[in-house]
């Protein structure tokens, strides 16, 4: 057998997957943390931006997206270019995306702040939304790394 990386996804898993994407760039642009949770498996993995590793959807709340979600704006994912691969039981994924968004430098001057993230995503039954179990997000390369915007959070 051969493995190979790009096998055909079903419709239905990819739409599901750009869904979560589309889900999580709402919650990010209105600032709603407490909505986003569900997004998320309680006891997830990530990558940091500001701890190496962060274990668990609360310690990810409060170190990464109460330091960056209300600093930004515009945030969306490109998810024409979303790219996915599935497990063959269909209750596992990787899904890896562009984003862009507006960061401010401390003047409140706006630059581009791009990003991209790699998200592996499980569910308990096909059909059921994809819940995050880790993932991995970074600013592409000379991105400010800091923003500096301030603007209400909803939760």
């Amino acid at each position: 057998m051969s493995v190979q990386a790009l096998v055909p996804v079903d419709p239905v898993d990819a739409a599901a997957v750009r869904a979560w994407f589309k889900e999580l760039s709402d919650h990010v642009q209105a600032v709603d943390y407490a909505a986003a949770r569900h997004l998320f498996a309680d006891d997830f993995v990530a990558f940091g931006t500001y701890t190496n590793f962060v274990s668990g959807r609360d310690h990810a709340e409060k170190t990464q997206w109460r330091n960056v979600w209300f600093t930004i704006d515009d945030f969306v994912w490109r998810l024409d270019d979303v790219q996915n691969f599935v497990s063959p039981d269909r209750l596992f994924a990787v899904g890896m995306a562009v984003w862009d968004s507006t960061g401010y430098h401390p003047d409140g001057k706006p630059f581009e702040r791009v990003g991209r993230a790699t998200v592996s995503f499980a569910r308990e039954a096909v059909g059921e939304p994809w819940v995050a179990t880790h993932t991995h997000m970074s600013l592409f390369r000379d991105t400010p790394s800091v923003s500096h915007g301030n603007k209400p959070a909803r939760s």
